[in-house]
């Protein structure tokens, strides 16, 4: 098998393949083009939206030239796999907004230099495309019955699939079409959820052209406990650090559960398969600790990983630097008259509801400067605070807060 698919498959980016060997043999005889596709549904990208970037990322390293396609076209209509409802239409407006944001966070994670990675938007082949040319000249070349039969159509099928979203796995295809033509582009990647979309993308070139283009598709990343990765208690795991702080992010790498480390530390982080297995043969909390820092790094510099890094130092080794940790600034008075301990963790939005932060109590969750807080009626004032005059608020084992009186 070729060195870069070799990579792919022992880094678990390998799911199926339209025709390996073939693959391999053309990956052997020089740079071969490939795309992988992201649509603008939201003005950020979440860590799941990065796997195929990552993979990207290691076949431009072989000698490969990556396109990143967004799409602002395809965005129009929404991409109905994996999805149980059809998805929120938005504006032109908001899509072309949402195309600038996440080309962007792609090209700060990819480093677009227009030979061995570029960026591309299907809008522009898709956004004036006249309907009954496109029907003779690409519909012509579907059947519904082999289109009914792939899994992102039967799903949908259960619960109503719009001819709007019926048309979807047609555009790809045309996609795939154009970068070949533009481009030479010979290969798409991406997530096993869109192997329909992209086998026929695969069959559409070959009827149109003649030529021979290939498909490679990723396992969709689960937990150890088989939920969905990148999921957080507070949502999706987002690259804007305006939606998910980079604290948090931090946490999230830090926290996961251990038989997910070594399987995260090969598809989210660019170290040695032997260096992984070195540091996930040690100390499990050191192997969490360095996940953490290299995935943080990889989507927000090494400054911001090594911030995040120093605050969890200090909320959870005693060690670090306290400056460095989510901080929350409340009014010096407000110590002075004394706080209760629930209205303390809500202040500082640590906890989540104020029912939520009653049973964090009840259950020894609750933690001021150290000391275990169990009575729900306990009142906080200036006598807790820490020599600084500070207090670090933790919630279970997980998260922390610094608050600073202004």
């Amino acid at each position: 098998m070729n060195k870069a698919l070799q990579t792919l498959k022992e880094r678990g980016f390998f799911q199926q393949c339209t025709d390996t060997e073939k693959l391999s043999d053309l990956m052997d005889k020089g740079p071969v083009t490939f795309y992988v596709g992201t649509d603008p549904t939201a003005g950020s990208l979440h860590i799941g939206h990065l796997v195929p970037q990552f993979a990207l990322r290691h076949l431009r390293s072989a000698g490969h030239i990556g396109i990143s396609l967004i799409g602002g076209g395809t965005g129009r209509i929404g991409d109905p796999s994996g999805k149980t409802e059809m998805r929120k239409m938005l504006t032109y407006e908001q899509l072309n907004e949402n195309v600038e944001k996440i080309k962007e966070q792609l090209n700060r994670f990819i480093g677009f230099d227009g030979k061995t990675a570029f960026p591309e938007n299907n809008e522009q082949w898709l956004a004036n495309l006249n309907y009954i040319d496109f029907l003779r000249d690409i519909g012509s070349c579907f059947s519904v019955n082999k289109m009914l039969t792939y899994e992102a159509y039967k799903k949908r099928m259960e619960t109503g699939l719009s001819f709007l979203e019926f048309n979807y796995q047609l555009l790809q295809s045309y996609d795939f079409l154009m970068l070949n033509e533009r481009h030479n582009c010979a290969l798409q990647i991406g997530g096993d959820d869109q192997w329909g979309n992209i086998v026929a993308g695969v069959d559409l070139i070959r009827r149109k052209t003649g030529r021979e283009v290939f498909g490679l598709t990723f396992p969709l990343i689960t937990r150890s406990d088989g939920k969905k990765m990148g999921k957080s208690e507070k949502g999706a795991l987002f690259l804007d650090k305006t939606l998910t702080p980079v604290f948090d992010f931090f946490q999230y790498w830090r926290n996961v559960a251990d038989a997910d480390v070594r399987k995260f530390m090969l598809l989210f982080t660019f170290l040695p398969i032997d260096e992984i297995d070195t540091i996930c043969g040690g100390d499990i909390n050191k192997a969490k600790e360095r996940l953490a820092w290299e995935v943080t790094k990889e989507i927000h510099g090494k400054e911001e990983a090594d911030t995040a890094l120093a605050g969890a130092k200090a909320a959870f080794s005693g060690g670090g630097d306290k400056d460095a940790m989510p901080t929350v600034k409340i009014e010096s008075s407000v110590f002075e008259a004394g706080i209760g301990v629930i209205d303390l963790f809500s202040a500082a939005g640590l906890g989540g509801s104020k029912s939520d932060i009653r049973r964090l109590i009840e259950q020894g969750g609750a933690v001021v400067n150290g000391n275990t807080v169990t009575d729900l009626k306990a009142v906080i004032g200036l006598k807790d605070a820490d020599e600084a005059g500070e207090f670090v608020l933790r919630a279970g084992k997980k998260k922390f807060v610094r608050v600073v009186t202004a």
